[in-house]
């Protein structure tokens, strides 16, 4: 009797440990279940984020390029020439925004230079749909590290000192030409978002390298 009584309690205790096991492996899967729910949750939640800020993003970007931009000046890109020509050109405006000109570009991949650029040059650029950022001796150095840093990262730009120019800085395109106050002029952004490699590019997609560089030489790209 005493032998059935205590393999009774052990085969009791054993069931007991199971159903306490069983338990456990529920709470346990529940517990993760419940952790995995979370975690899709908040990666939904996450990646809708993102694509929220991207959609807003392209919005902002999209309606950058339609606004107007204050006091920008506009000629009419059909009427300015696009001969190439060896020789010095006389532009009606400085600096030129179209125009005939030079047969070589002026390297314009975020090319950045310390000494003025031949303005032919500087033309062609234009028309393969670069932003020409100049600037003269009464610009600020906080205004033109903070531009020169801009052009760097942003193909389709250039930079240089010109001297003969009313405005401290101005930006230019095929065309379009606004004065800035300085680097943190909203028009600065609202230039750029519009106009490189813009809708106002006679040559959109041409190059931006292979041209005249800081040295002057160059000419890889003739008669394009």
């Amino acid at each position: 009797m005493a032998n059935r009584s205590t393999t009774a309690d052990r085969r009791a205790r054993i069931e007991e440990m199971r159903r306490a096991e069983q338990a456990r492996e529920r709470r346990n899967r529940f517990l993760t279940i419940g952790v995995s729910g979370v975690v899709v949750l908040a990666l939904v939640g996450f990646g809708g984020w993102v694509l929220n800020k991207e959609s807003d993003k392209k919005d902002q970007q999209e309606a950058a390029a339609k606004a107007p931009i204050k006091d920008e000046k506009s000629w009419d890109a059909k009427k300015l020439g696009r001969n190439h020509v060896q020789t010095p050109v006389k532009y009606p405006m400085t600096p030129p925004v179209g125009g005939d000109h030079n047969p070589v570009w002026q390297n314009c991949n975020g090319d950045v230079y310390d000494k003025a650029v031949n303005d032919t040059n500087a033309v062609h650029s234009l028309e393969h749909g670069a932003v020409w950022v100049t600037y003269n001796k009464k610009a600020a150095q906080g205004d033109l590290d903070k531009l020169k840093a801009k052009v760097k990262k942003t193909p389709y730009s250039l930079m240089s000192p010109l001297d003969g120019q009313t405005g401290a800085i101005m930006l230019s395109a095929w065309g379009k030409q606004v004065t800035v106050d300085g680097a943190d002029d909203p028009r600065v952004d609202a230039f750029f978002t519009k106009y490189v490699n813009g809708p106002q590019t006679p040559e959109p997609g041409a190059a931006c390298t292979g041209g005249v560089g800081a040295d002057g030489q160059g000419g890889a790209g003739m008669g394009q």
